[in-house]
């Protein structure tokens, strides 16, 4: 199964963050987490960014999975915009693959957005470094998006780790999810059940 995340920058937040709890704890996993105008990420596109992280808080501890890797990134990713920097760091290392399931670099991601977070360049380019020397896979599937053909870049997550050495003083928020730091590119990140 695959994942996508979409980067992109968050509206501001509007005075009305209510949400029906019981309806989206309700949905499966996919529907939940990759609905990418449903579930958490609607509070997110509302600019309600603690709302959706307590709300994938509240859905792992519901839905508890062997591997939800994606669930605790989602949710320190809403951390880190929060600048709740130090929750946003544990819940990134829990959304470590292990390394016989790591072909994609996921993990070298995972060291350059907490070498961010922690404000230590040279950790942060080491991992952009390993990432980028990673070997295209042979078996690296395309998607489809509305029916279409979407290529997918090598590595992934590269443009994310190269936006956050260009704007390394800068808030995660901002090197995260603004033009001026990072080409806004689709990610794909595979989950392996």
């Amino acid at each position: 199964m695959w994942f996508t995340l979409l980067l992109a920058a968050v509206p501001k937040p509007e005075a009305d963050c209510s949400f029906d709890r019981a309806a989206l704890l309700a949905l499966g996993e996919q529907e939940f987490d990759q609905d990418l105008t449903g579930g958490w990420r609607a509070l997110e596109q509302r600019g309600c960014r603690a709302e959706a992280a307590d709300l994938l808080r509240d859905y792992r501890e519901a839905k508890p999975r062997k591997n939800s890797s994606i669930l605790f990134w989602h949710e320190g990713q809403m951390r880190a915009f929060l600048s709740e920097t130090a929750a946003a760091i544990a819940l990134f290392n829990l959304a470590r693959k292990p390394p016989a399931d790591d072909g994609i670099g996921w993990n070298h991601y995972v060291d350059g957005s907490i070498a961010f977070l922690r404000h230590d360049r040279p950790a942060l380019q080491r991992a952009r470094d390993r990432l980028a020397a990673l070997p295209k896979p042979r078996d690296l599937p395309s998607f489809k998006i509305n029916g279409q053909d979407v290529p997918i870049d090598w590595p992934l997550n590269l443009n994310v780790l190269d936006g956050f050495l260009k704007c390394f003083d800068r808030p995660y928020a901002e090197a995260y999810a603004t033009r001026a730091c990072t080409a806004q590119k689709t990610v794909v990140i595979p989950d392996k059940r």
